[in-house]
């Protein structure tokens, strides 16, 4: 038994480090493994591989990618006046899984939490100036968590943005404060990117 629980036992403490993954779950995903063909942990692995190794960050937008430019910054069907601005690459997979937005994007690549010791100079909020700048989209929307994070970083980006002569919106309060983006479902994002106020 000892050979097959030192295995065992690494895969669920694995397993446990992933968010809102606790030991009973990740016990439970290790003897669901267990229990499949060999192919079917094969094709996770590789999976997992691939990830790492395939996929990086889109130069422009900071978004993840395996071009580069992302297929978003390249697609000229997508509205190149509207510049959405997300905390993370997460919350383009849930704006996107809505349908409602066809404008670009700009990941931040966290939120200011000075509690974290997160400043703006650890954003990528230079590079958003300078692409608003240089792109001069019509509106910015300011898409992060309605949380003190998340509103702390709106106000300071829509006071830097505000003298391009740029109109900054934020979305709008269908979401939960407190929630995230990755969590809301689709028709709450949508309604939140309809009903998105000028800040």
């Amino acid at each position: 038994m000892s050979s097959v629980a030192g295995p065992v036992q690494a895969l669920i403490n694995e397993f446990a480090k992933l968010p809102t993954i606790g030991p009973k779950t990740a016990a439970r995903l290790v003897f669901y493994l267990l229990a499949q063909p060999r192919g079917e942990a094969v094709s996770l692995a590789e999976a997992i591989v691939a990830l790492k190794d395939k996929v990086r960050t889109c130069s422009r937008c900071f978004a993840i990618t395996e071009d580069d430019p992302c297929e978003t910054c390249r697609d000229p069907r997508r509205d190149a006046k509207l510049l959405c601005v997300v905390a993370e690459p997460k919350d383009i997979y849930a704006l996107e899984r809505t349908g409602a937005y066809k404008g670009r994007y700009h990941v931040l690549g966290g939120l200011i939490s000075p509690m974290d010791g997160v400043g703006p100079d650890q954003l990528r909020v230079r590079e958003l100036v300078a692409r608003v700048g240089e792109d001069s989209p019509a509106e910015v929307v300011i898409a992060t968590n309605p949380n003190a994070e998340g509103e702390t970083t709106a106000v300071y980006i829509s006071r830097l943005l505000r003298p391009l002569g740029v109109t900054v919106s934020r979305l709008a309060y269908g979401l939960p404060i407190g929630g995230e983006l990755d969590y809301a479902d689709e028709v709450t994002l949508a309604k939140a990117l309809e009903g998105r106020k000028i800040l």
